[in-house]
């Protein structure tokens, strides 16, 4: 009885749309937040008969022959790297990537992670840091005595310290833009890896080499569509229990079957 099997694998991947969907909706307060999508393929096909196979009764060719497929596999969780919509912060140290790229910072284990969540603190001692204590690449401190800072979208970073003076420039954010961002590693807090399938980072400034720009002041908001979401788990949830009605039916079937005298 393959529909047993066949109908299991259908729900498995029910219920993997399900996981994705939960994560995405959690998130969706969640700063740069790019929605997933799970992906399914075709499982192998049993060739009953092949198409093009010559009849040996009548010579005749199958048009179509009888192939049976055997269910269905996850194939991939992608993210959608759609731009989401920027809020309004008002804070000096908040900004929002416009276009393509990512904030590079460095990790306690010395590797370089990437993110796109823009809502930058200060240490004591004045270092630009990300909302989990992670130091911005390239470094830039901001002096104690500074009474305002200013970014402008080329990611320069200046720091006023009287009022009519003119800004003094600390640094400048650099971004990352690779050929595959879908290939990036998630590893939570926002942040990403490098990996081969994403290909090597490409540095440059805000604004070149087909990178964004940046905006001081705004936050981008998570790009999950909630009402999406809603549909899609309305869908996989039918979806799943289609599933389950066929393998109760195979059941009835197979018990017609031993119940045959």
């Amino acid at each position: 009885m393959r529909a047993l099997k066949i109908a299991a694998t259908g729900m498995s991947a029910q219920q993997l749309r399900v996981e994705v969907i939960s994560n995405n909706l959690s998130n969706m307060s969640t700063t740069g937040y790019n929605a997933r999508r799970a992906e399914f393929a075709d499982l192998h096909y049993q060739q009953m008969a092949r198409p093009g196979t010559v009849n040996a009764s009548d010579g005749t060719v199958l048009p179509t022959g009888v192939q049976l497929g055997l269910g269905v596999r996850p194939s991939a969780v992608s993210i959608e790297l759609s731009q989401g919509a920027l809020s309004a912060t008002g804070g000096d140290l908040d900004l929002a990537i416009e276009g393509l790229g990512y904030l590079e910072v460095t990790l306690p284990s010395g590797q370089t992670g990437y993110t796109r969540d823009g809502a930058l603190k200060r240490t004591g001692e004045g270092l630009i840091v990300t909302a989990e204590g992670y130091s911005v690449s390239p470094e830039i401190t901001i002096p104690q005595d500074a009474r305002s800072i200013s970014i402008n979208a080329d990611g320069e970073v200046y720091a006023y310290f009287a009022e009519g003076a003119e800004g003094q420039l600390l640094g400048q954010f650099t971004l990352a833009g690779f050929t595959n961002p879908k290939g990036l590693e998630a590893i939570g807090s926002n942040l990403f890896l490098e990996t081969s399938a994403s290909g090597p980072a490409i540095q440059s400034t805000p604004g070149q080499d087909g990178l964004g720009t940046v905006r001081q002041g705004y936050l981008e908001e998570s790009s999950v569509d909630a009402v999406r979401e809603i549909t899609d788990l309305i869908e996989a949830q039918r979806g799943y229990e289609l599933n389950s009605k066929v393998i109760s039916a195979a059941d009835q079937m197979m018990s017609a079957t031993a119940q045959v005298r």
